[in-house]
């Protein structure tokens, strides 16, 4: 039984790969928070229940920034803080309006369509923050270093990147890899502008 038991854990160890993906922008740096999703180019039987995500309003900005969730998720949109927010998007991906409330909206949104989702309030210019769909549960975000480690079964995929420092912010860059015990680096083509954050107004007539 321990033979059997060892075998079928060097079977999982041959099939998966922790991949470390790097981005690097124009200039060989690397690329911190851009959004990387590898998509497998054989179907993958589905095995992971729907998942609710969360999107937040806090000290007035969305928290997270940005939300990355698979195709079909279901984000909530809680106000954490004590006024009130009116979220909204106008995005392809997804179209909705949330208006004035506070605390927790009635029900879940779920986003059925790939994409980037632009959200904003009509209340506050400042707050900006972005959902981004993916058809992948092969997802994550880049960190300081322009890297992240991604654990996947060997084989072919599509490594697709976005950021919001695109000048199309609907854009993506795609490439096709393999992935068989090694590591990934990928040159962004597109130039990264970075966002010039804007002053949060401390006067506030929805109090």
């Amino acid at each position: 039984m321990k033979i059997l038991f060892a075998m079928v854990l060097l079977c999982i160890v041959l099939e998966n790969n922790a991949a470390v993906i790097t981005i690097n922008d124009q200039s060989q740096q690397g690329q911190a928070n851009a959004v990387v999703w590898l998509t497998p180019n054989t179907r993958l039987d589905a095995t992971s229940d729907e998942q609710t995500f969360t999107m937040a309003q806090k000290d007035r900005q969305f928290t997270p920034h940005i939300l990355v969730v698979e195709q079909n998720s279901q984000v909530e949109f809680p106000n954490a803080d004590s006024i009130m927010h009116h979220v909204y998007s106008f995005s392809k991906s997804k179209s909705f309006e949330l208006k004035l409330y506070r605390e927790q909206p009635q029900a879940p949104i779920t986003f059925d369509k790939t994409g980037v989702v632009e959200l904003g309030c009509n209340i506050h210019d400042w707050m900006l923050g972005y959902i981004v769909v993916v058809d992948s549960p092969f997802y994550g975000i880049t960190n300081d270093q322009g890297q992240l480690s991604l654990d996947v079964p060997q084989g072919d995929y599509t490594l697709n990147v976005w950021h919001e420092g695109f000048s199309d912010i609907s854009s993506t860059e795609s490439q096709a890899l393999v992935i068989a015990n090694n590591d990934v680096s990928y040159q962004l083509k597109q130039k990264v502008t970075p966002r010039i954050a804007i002053a949060v107004d401390e006067f506030d007539e929805y109090e």
